[in-house]
């Protein structure tokens, strides 16, 4: 598709003084008397439009191969062509705004670049956004969950630990110490299982922690 350059509503007079501008179809002359009110005009040799003012706000011209000029919004990625002989659709690239044309941005927060990831579970590369390590991380090839550095799994492997070991010696010291009063109360077993129960939690979990993949930086920690 060709986008036409800017043009300006002003056409050059010919040896009478009447304003005309050449076709952009054929070169023939169109007489602008009259119609300078109006942003395209119709040429009378080939019956093709030619632009003579810019397009309205939010619209740009765009020609077809078969010289029909379309007006859409400069939005617009893709087209088609009305014309029932022809009904091409036309593929447009982005458009670049002239500074005073380009809409008001509002202010953005700076992001930082992120930091190059190697996955500990597939080896692939990927790019992490956090402004912190010692966090999870899925990685976008393998979707599976990582440490980013070994600090927090080695921080959380070793609290399960101390606290799992606390609730097995409550539950060996319930048991040792309750024996005769569970005999006549046998809502004492219930403390027992609890404790043993969460001891056994916290040591899975720490299993769970003390396993888990660590995925490093390319170049070392920030």
């Amino acid at each position: 598709a060709e986008l036409p350059p800017p043009y300006t509503a002003i056409a050059s007079p010919d040896a009478s003084g009447v304003p005309v501008i050449n076709c952009r179809v054929c070169q023939s002359l169109i007489n602008l008397d009259g119609k300078l009110h109006q942003h395209v005009v119709k040429c009378t040799v080939c019956n093709e439009a030619t632009p003579i003012k810019n397009p309205p706000s939010g619209k740009k011209y765009v020609r077809c191969q078969c010289n029909c000029l379309l007006i859409c919004k400069d939005t617009s990625r893709k087209i088609g062509c009305p014309r029932p002989n022809c009904r091409r659709i036309i593929t447009l690239g982005p458009v670049m705004l002239i500074p005073e044309e380009q809409p008001a941005q509002p202010a953005l927060p700076v992001q930082s670049d992120g930091t190059r990831v190697v996955c500990g579970h597939c080896g692939n590369t990927f790019l992490w956004m956090e402004l912190r390590f010692n966090t999870l991380a899925k990685c976008p090839h393998c979707k599976k969950i990582s440490s980013v550095g070994s600090a927090l799994p080695r921080r959380r492997c070793c609290a399960y630990i101390t606290i799992g070991m606390i609730c097995i010696f409550i539950g060996v010291g319930l048991t040792v110490g309750t024996q005769d009063f569970a005999r006549r109360f046998h809502a004492t077993y219930v403390s027992w299982a609890v404790a043993y129960l969460l001891g056994l939690i916290c040591l899975i979990r720490a299993c769970y922690w003390g396993a888990i993949k660590v995925s490093y930086p390319e170049h070392g920690f920030a």
